[in-house]
């Protein structure tokens, strides 16, 4: 049997609720129009209930985020961004060894995923960075993406393998595959967004 947990690189699984992006004082707190969000918590469907902080990174530049609640680092290249502190790990597992192929993130407006999310720009970048430290690179995404509905979506690795290791590259078999994401997001307008979601899909053989 195939399961997808959506989990936060601290050990929490984010289950049936969300991610939330606030400002730098904490759950609740507005991002400016233009400007990106500071730290990032599990949180409900509109945003209402506080659940843990979890890793945050902050779009700064093209090819690199700021890491860390408050967002308050250095801007480091996505490529020097360990997977333990990206902001989400999507991790498949199956009850018999398989491979996986053409997994793709979108990001939408929680009604279609053909549609635009509603009043946020927001930049995915996917990370393969399995050390534990920033002075050495991993691959992945050089630059952000601004997924859209259908229009532009995330394309992910084939076959991650446990911890997003990939000991034999595309042709890496196991029962679970992990992936990893950072997520910023800016909003477009005033007021708080929730008709914004991400989704994601895979085909495994």
């Amino acid at each position: 049997m195939a399961t997808i947990d959506f989990r936060s690189n601290d050990g929490f699984s984010i289950g049936s609720s969300g991610l939330g992006f606030f400002g730098a004082a904490g759950f609740g707190a507005s991002v400016k129009i233009g400007e990106y969000q500071d730290r990032t918590y599990i949180t409900n469907s509109n945003g209402t209930t506080q659940g843990a902080e979890v890793d945050n990174v902050k779009f700064s530049h093209s090819g690199s985020g700021i890491i860390g609640p408050g967002a308050s680092g250095v801007s480091i290249s996505l490529y020097n961004i360990p997977n333990y502190q990206s902001t989400l790990n999507i991790r498949f597992t199956h009850g018999s060894v398989i491979q996986t192929q053409n997994a793709i993130v979108q990001i939408y407006d929680r009604v279609n995923t053909a549609n635009f999310p509603s009043g946020v720009t927001c930049k995915v970048a996917e990370i393969i960075h399995p050390e534990l430290v920033q002075s050495v690179s991993g691959s992945g995404d050089t630059s952000w993406i601004t997924p859209s509905g259908a229009t532009t979506t995330v394309p992910l690795i084939a076959s991650p393998g446990l911890s997003g290791i990939r000991t034999a590259g595309s042709s890496t078999s196991g029962i679970q595959h992990d992936w990893y994401l950072a997520i910023s997001a800016s909003p477009d307008s005033i007021g708080s967004k929730d008709l914004f979601g991400l989704y994601f899909s895979v085909e495994y053989v």
